[in-house]
Formats: C-alpha cells, structure tokens, sequence
C-alpha cells in the first residue's frame, strides 16, 4: 500500500512540474510560439 501511495505522490509530482515548465507565460509553449512568430516575420521580410 505504502509503494503504491508513493507511486501516485511522484506521478502527481511530475505532472506538476511538468505543467508549470510548459505552460505559463514564460513557459516552453509560449517561448516556441514567439520564435516562430520570429522566424516567421524574418521569413516575410526577406525579398526574393
């Protein structure tokens, strides 16, 4: 039983880090999407 609670606690754990890493303002999605918003702008800007 003792295994089994400690299993679930650390499961718990690293679905929190993980969401806190990932989302948010500075989070890993966001950074992603501005440098891609990046790239593209760069990409629009350039002339054939």
């Amino acid at each position: 039983m003792r295994a089994l609670l400690m299993s679930l606690l650390l499961i718990i754990m690293v679905v929190l880090i993980y969401t806190n890493v990932t989302g948010g303002e500075q989070g890993t999605k966001a950074q992603l999407k501005q440098s891609g918003q990046h790239m593209s702008d760069n990409i629009r800007r350039m002339s054939p």
